[in-house]
């Protein structure tokens, strides 16, 4: 059956011209019904073409996709893959964390594309006009719905989608590898048995050897991972000898390169003969191509058929090393988990070297079940070989583990309740729940409720409402949720601002108690906003390795942090040495990047808290330190970063040149902006970038110089904004102690009124300071000196 044949508008859409028999057997479904759709079919059998035909038909209907993708990588390859629907002039826009969101292009966009965790987030702030686009999807595409059973992000996959049809009810499209309880999942999504499939191991393209080895364990695990270097080696060594081609995942983007280079030197002390050295490949285009890698030691190893791929890459580098080892100019390829997920590059024989990995944030982790069978379905390679083999290569210890995961497969369960607080917070912040008979109608849209009717005792359903009610008492007693005499369900300011940025109800608790605290009088500092987002619980389960040991006690000597663990010494050593210097001590930059980025957000979420429950002057310093960490800046020049187009590095050079705030870019003009070393364009943009920001003049007036003991005198202060309109926080004291504190959104001018009392004491010192809680540039300060005569 050719595709021009059934979808003659969208043929080019497709990367073939046939359909294949699982696709041609799902293919009614999909195009001539509306009903949900439940796919399970093995690794490398063509289930994209299936998103892609639900996708069409929502198309031709002139509806809206979304696509989930299960890893943020893989976005961007749906980006890049479906350039073909640009073509036929469908949209496709990605919304992710890590791209600057345009809700008008994402309203108009005729496919989205997701992460479960931005689709989580998105359908949160669904009201709002920046996430409205999320309520206008016609068919949801779950790409890999048994993510559902992944440790943290299952749940929120889970949760989002229940959110999701209840917002706007789209037809859902649900594929996944093979799973044992498909059914169950066909239930939560109320797809009909005629729509639900589970192709079995007779769809594969190429029939599936697999099994488990073993090596001996040592005490380094540094020389561990060479141990099972050479098992996997063993392993593939067959292979290679025969043209044939092997795949091996390992636990790291780090490890790709290390293990590519020393199998280099081991393929040639073990004398294997691969194609490309043997001048048996003769492909012109390869030998031209190969000098354009933008990566050195990919060059070098690629002109020995070794190569290795990950995330990190560039796009160009990647596309080169998946279209080599298609044409067999590499035969043995090292790689992250990432490419079973994604590209579609089945080989001969995988071999699953790392079964445990590093995680900046958790630790070390067993690698998921999934990731293990996703990994091993990517053996044979259609149309060339009969058979493909997979292997494990782990620890005696837990070689049953794997055996018994190979011969049985891993049914899918839920996640929902290792976090139920979480998320129930989040429905009832929504106002989804506003009483306890809502909690139970949210429960029943679940995979975890309709997996509780399937296994009621291993999910503890005989007891469900009262496990209910105590999460929503857990709640109430820790601030989070309040309730009234009729038993109506609503969530406090903590709360609200807990779902909102998508804390971790222990960090959220944290943030409100410090706000509190602050509110009540304490002097919040720098150190006290950087201990606080080191202590989150986000950051509990990272470690601090011996050899990192003495780098971070240089930073953070004479810093006392009894209630911090090592690990979380190690974040602040990390944020810590960012703020001061822009980049981490050389032993600590291994896991920086993923602590920095997780740490700016939490920062971000302890300034809102900090504005909302304390006062506009702790968020503003909230928001520098943020901008300092964000950016590697210094204290002094972190208003800099206020200015659209001023990063890092450019904040740098110009507080070098005695231009340190927003205000001295003013000053200077374009003129001194070019003599500080700008070019003319860019001077001109950071100068207007300045012109743009808030930015206020104090007026004393006629404020007295003198005052009589036991006298008093009202004068007032003129706040005038000069820049642009701004919400502020206004705070006077007399002394070093707070008289008025007042917020409002400064669009021209603000009147304050200042008492002066003659005191007691011979001098009173006024100031007045106004802050910016939503920019990070330093407060305005302003003092008066009043005597007092007796």
């Amino acid at each position: 059956m050719e595709v021009a044949e059934v979808l003659p508008d969208f043929a080019d859409a497709f990367a073939f011209e046939e359909f294949n028999r699982m696709q041609r057997e799902a293919l009614p479904a999909l195009l001539e019904s509306t009903e949900n759709v439940v796919a399970s079919a093995p690794t490398a059998s063509g289930k994209t073409a299936l998103a892609e035909l639900a996708i069409c038909k929502a198309l031709a209907d002139g509806g809206t996709a979304l696509f989930i993708a299960p890893l943020r990588a893989l976005t961007n390859e749906k980006e890049d893959d479906w350039d073909r629907f640009e073509e036929l002039e469908y949209s496709v826009y990605v919304v992710t964390g890590e791209r600057e969101l345009n809700p008008r292009r994402a309203r108009r966009a005729d496919i989205l594309v997701m992460t479960p965790e931005k689709l989580d987030s998105a359908t949160r702030k669904h009201d709002s006009r920046r996430y409205d686009f999320v309520t206008n999807v016609d068919v949801c595409v779950i790409d890999e719905v048994h993510l559902l059973d992944a440790d943290k992000r299952g749940s929120v996959l889970e949760v989002a989608i229940s959110r999701l049809r209840r917002l706007c009810g789209p037809r859902i499209v649900a594929l996944s590898a093979t799973m044992p309880n498909v059914d169950d999942v066909a239930a939560w999504l109320d797809a009909p048995a005629e729509t639900t499939f589970e192709f079995g191991d007779e769809y594969r393209p190429v029939d599936l050897t697999a099994g488990v080895k073993t090596y001996t364990h040592g005490e380094n695990s540094f020389a561990d991972k060479y141990r099972r270097l050479y098992r996997a080696l063993d392993l593939a060594e067959p292979h290679l000898r025969e043209d044939g081609q092997a795949l091996v995942f390992v636990s790291s983007r780090q490890d790709t390169v290390r293990a590519a280079q020393k199998a280099r030197d081991e393929l040639t002390e073990r004398d294997v003969p691969m194609a490309v050295v043997r001048g048996e490949f003769h492909d012109v285009d390869f030998h031209s191509e190969k000098d354009d890698l933008e990566n050195d030691t990919l060059r070098k190893s690629v002109t020995d058929g070794v190569a290795f791929h990950h995330a990190g890459l560039s796009k160009t580098d990647r596309d080169f090393v998946e279209k080599w080892f298609k044409a067999g100019a590499i035969e043995l390829l090292f790689s992250t988990s990432t490419l079973a997920w994604g590209v579609n590059l089945p080989a001969r024989c995988v071999v699953i070297r790392d079964t445990k990995y590093h995680d900046p944030l958790e630790g070390d982790v067993d690698m998921s079940p999934l990731d293990v069978l996703q990994m091993l379905g990517r053996a044979g390679r259609p149309g060339y070989d009969d058979v493909g083999y997979g292997w494990v290569v782990c620890d005696g210890a837990d070689a049953e583990k794997y055996r018994r995961l190979l011969a049985e497969g891993k049914e899918i369960e839920s996640r929902l309740a290792e976090s139920l607080e979480i998320h129930l917070n989040a429905e009832i912040a929504m106002g989804t729940i506003t009483q306890l008979d809502d909690v139970m109608e949210w429960l029943e849209t679940t995979f975890y409720y309709v997996r509780g009717q399937t296994k009621p005792e291993a999910y503890g359903f005989g007891d469900l409402r009262e496990r209910v009610r105590n999460c929503l008492e857990e709640l109430v007693d820790r601030g989070f949720v309040e309730t009234d005499e009729t038993l109506a369900i609503e969530a406090t300011p903590r709360g609200v601002l807990a779902s909102k940025y998508y804390l971790d109800l222990e960090t959220a608790a944290t943030f409100a108690d410090l706000a509190d605290r602050v509110s009540n009088g304490a002097v919040l500092e720098t150190e006290d906003i950087l201990e606080a987002v080191a202590g989150a619980a986000e950051f509990e389960s990272v470690s601090a390795r011996q050899d990192e040991r003495d780098a971070i006690n240089a930073v953070l000597v004479g810093q006392e942090t009894p209630e911090l663990a090592a690990g979380q010494r190690k974040v602040l050593a990390i944020l810590c040495s960012t703020a001061a210097s822009g980049q981490p001590p050389a032993d600590l930059r291994s896991d920086a990047w993923v602590i920095k980025r997780n740490a700016t957000r939490l920062l971000s979420a302890l300034g809102a808290f900090l504005d909302r429950l304390a006062s506009p002057h702790a968020a503003n310093l909230a928001r520098r330190v943020e901008a300092r960490v964000e950016n590697g800046v210094s204290a002094d020049a972190v208003g800099l970063t206020a200015i659209d187009g001023v990063g890092a590095g450019r904040a740098s050079k110009l507080s070098k040149e005695g231009l340190s705030t927003p205000a001295d870019i003013v000053d200077a003009g374009v003129p001194g902006l070019v003599d500080a070393g700008l070019a003319a364009g860019v001077a001109d943009r950071v100068y207007e970038g300045a012109q743009s920001l808030p930015a206020v003049e104090i007026e004393w007036g006629t404020f007295p110089e003198t005052i009589v003991a036991g006298e008093n005198d009202v004068r007032e202060v003129t706040i005038r904004n000069v820049g642009e309109p701004a919400r502020v926080g206004i705070c006077v004291t007399v002394n070093g102690v707070e008289m008025t504190a007042t917020s409002s959104y400064l669009r021209e001018t603000e009147t304050v009124p200042v008492a002066v009392f003659g005191a007691d004491a011979d001098t009173l010192e006024f100031a007045i300071s106004v802050a910016f809680p939503e920019e990070p540039l330093e407060p305005t300060v302003e003092y008066r000196r009043v005597d007092v005569l007796e």
